[in-house]
Formats: C-alpha cells, structure tokens, sequence
C-alpha cells in the first residue's frame, strides 16, 4: 500500500515539474565570453584588443535569449558609423521584445565601427583608414579595423542561421530604399531572404547572385560574410545625407520586427507592408577616374539609359577631366551628391532591372 503511494506521489510530483524541466532544456547562449540564459537579455561589450599604437576598443552587443529553441538572428548595424538610420533602430528594438516571448536568440550588433561613429567618419575607421565592410573575415592580428572584422565573424556571424547587414545612405550620399537579397548557387535559402526581405515593405529589391567564390572572397563585406557562412543574408539600405529620420528608423526597425516573425523567432502579427514595385539583379557601378569637384547633372533623376550624361569632374584648377555616362539602360540606386571626388569613387551604383525573382 505504502509503495503504491509512494508511486502515485512520484508521478504527480512529475507533471507538475514537467514545464520547468523542458524549459530548463534551453541551454544558455554563449557569446564573447558571456553566458546569457533562456529568457533573458545581456547588454555587453565584445573587446578589440589593443595592437602597437592601436588603442583597444570595443564593439556593444544586445543578446536577447528565447525560453524556447529556435533560430539565431543577428541584425548588425554600424558597419559605417556615419548611417545613423539602422543604427537608431537597432537602438529601440531591444526595449521592445521580452526574450519570454521568444523561440530562438536575437542578436543586436548596435555599432559595429565605433571609432566611424564617434568621429563621423563616412566608410572608413579613423583609426587604420580601412573600411570595415571591405576586411571580413579580418584577422586577430591586423590592423584595428581587421580585428573588429574577425571578432563579429567569429562571435556574431558564426553563431547565427540569419544575418541582417543594416545600413543607410552616410553623408553626401543618396540612396533609394532597397533590400538586397543573396542568391546563386552559393547563397544558402534564398527563398527564405526573399521572404524576410519582403517583410521590409520596400520599393526595390536586389537579387546579387554568387556564383563564384572570387566574388565572395574579393573585398569581402559583411553580407558575403554570411554567405561564406552558409546563413540567408539580407543587406538592408534606408536614408540618405547620414539622415537621422524617426520615419528611417521606424521602417527599419518594423522590417526587423516582422522577420522575426516570418523566422518564428516571436509569435506576433505581420505589419502591413507593400510589395516591392522594382527588381533588380544586382548592379554596376560608374567610377571616377580622377579625384576633384563632381558636378552631377540632375540629383533627382533615378530612370537612366544607356550613354546619358551623369555628370562631370573637374581638377583642382577648374579644368574637366571626365564626363561619365550610364553604361547600361537602369535604375539609380545611390550614389555621390558631390562635390568632393576622390579616384576610384563609385560615382553612381544603377540596378539592372528584372521582371521578377
């Protein structure tokens, strides 16, 4: 009698610790050196180590670790410290999402380029000249910029199955919304970026196929970086003039909100969003062949064909070394407002329009 009491106890003792059981089967998340548990949040700093005359620096980090198993998104901002839009809707988003309420792990790079944020640098780290988005996979052992890169694949990309690469138009520079999508036969889930990409609700998006490993390889940004991953990865682009619009911020951080619920990290509702009007598969550049004052012809023109005049550079004493011209029938995505030109610039980036993906 005693032991078939003893038996009845047991298993109601059991269906009672049951839910914490399997919520305790969520293991911690582990990120630069920091263990986050499930349903919590961890605002942190990753360091960049110090190297000869380089001063360590750091890189904010905002980990948002779900109660249930699911996928790992990592939205990185700040790549350019001068795009203000991703970075002020990265900013919100953390305050906005209880990791409660999560299947799966967030992953907010708040400012990934430090040094271009603090001294308003538009692409380049102040610190070794080097553009960030140039230098992934980077090295522990390089230049500051390099070691930044190394520390974001390896702590950031490498433990995601999603990658958001956020950006916006820094100064003297304007840009159109758009979403760029990767695909190709090394892209992985194309059919996935599409989607996330969707949610976004912008007019244009951007198929960059990858069909080669050059092309991931050569200058690798931080979207190829999650292509070398083997993650779907989108490059998100909002704002113009290093603008800090509320409404830029707003979009981003919505278009955010709603991939989390197309990859079933949160279970809220869609956003309303309309479909993209534009496609485009991938884009070619115009560049300058000379550094001085650049006189574009119309600022406002996005439709271009084939041979229009886009504008022209001057030296240093007033005298015309190029005029540039549209090699291709397209649509301008961003490019330079001018007047400053520097050599090797891309003037202006055109999308090769596409009926569909």
């Amino acid at each position: 009698m005693l032991q078939s009491i003893i038996r009845l106890f047991v298993s109601a003792l059991f269906l009672v610790i049951t839910p914490a059981a399997l919520a305790s089967d969520v293991v911690p998340f582990e990120i630069g050196g920091q263990s986050v548990e499930p349903g919590t949040r961890s605002d942190f700093r990753i360091t960049v180590p110090a190297r000869g005359d380089e001063p360590e620096g750091f890189i904010p980090v905002t980990v948002l670790h779900g109660d249930e198993e699911g996928p790992v998104l990592a939205a990185v901002a700040g790549v350019h410290g001068f795009e203000f839009s991703s970075i002020l809707a990265v900013d919100r988003l953390p305050d906005r999402i209880d990791p409660a309420d999560l299947s799966g792990t967030i992953i907010f790079v708040r400012i990934a380029n430090i040094p271009s944020f603090e001294y308003r640098t538009p692409h380049f780290n102040p610190v070794d000249r080097k553009n960030l988005n140039r230098s992934f996979p980077g090295s522990p052992d390089g230049t500051s910029t390099e070691r930044i890169a190394d520390l974001i694949s390896r702590e950031v990309v490498a433990r995601a199955d999603f990658l958001m690469d956020l950006h916006s138009g820094d100064a003297g520079e304007f840009l159109e919304p758009f979403v760029g999508v990767y695909g190709g036969p090394l892209a992985t889930d194309f059919g996935l970026a599409l989607e996330v990409a969707g949610g976004f609700g912008f007019p244009n998006l951007v198929r960059y196929k990858m069909n080669t490993q050059e092309q991931v390889d050569t200058r690798r940004s931080l979207n190829r970086q999650g292509v070398a991953a083997g993650i779907p990865t989108v490059l998100v682009e909002l704002g113009e003039n290093g603008s800090r619009s509320e409404e830029h911020a707003e979009r981003v951080a919505a278009g955010v909100q709603n991939a989390l619920s197309i990859l079933g990290i949160w279970d809220k509702p869609l956003t309303n969003f309309p479909r993209a009007v534009r496609y485009f598969e991938s884009s070619t550049a115009i560049r300058a062949e000379h550094s001085g004052i650049y006189y574009p012809v119309d600022l406002e023109r996005r439709y271009v064909f084939e041979g229009d005049l886009i504008g022209i550079i001057r030296d240093y004493s007033g005298q015309e070394v190029q005029r540039l011209h549209s090699p291709i029938d397209g649509y301008a995505l961003y490019g330079k407002r001018g007047p400053s030109m520097r050599v090797g610039d891309p003037v202006m980036t055109i999308g090769i329009p596409v009926d569909g993906f």
